[in-house]
């Protein structure tokens, strides 16, 4: 299990997700991918896609100003 960030700032909807999907790819089951965006519309974007695609969201924080979503992937 290896731990990865991204740095998705600045970015709308839906680059975060697509980003995360693009460096998921790159990655092995176990590993920890942490995103950080300023679009807080990934709290509730990002998650639904992990159900989907079989990847765990282990935590989730919301600043004012940034939304950091921790994933396992699965």
């Amino acid at each position: 299990m290896s731990n990865y960030t991204l740095n998705a700032r600045n970015m709308l909807c839906p680059l975060p997700i697509i980003k995360a999907q693009e460096r998921i790819a790159e990655l092995q089951t176990g590993d920890v991918l942490k995103v950080h965006c300023t679009d807080h519309g990934a709290l509730n974007d990002l998650p639904t896609w992990c159900r989907l695609n079989g990847h765990e969201v282990k935590e989730t924080r919301e600043s004012v100003s940034e939304v950091t979503i921790t994933i396992i992937i699965g």
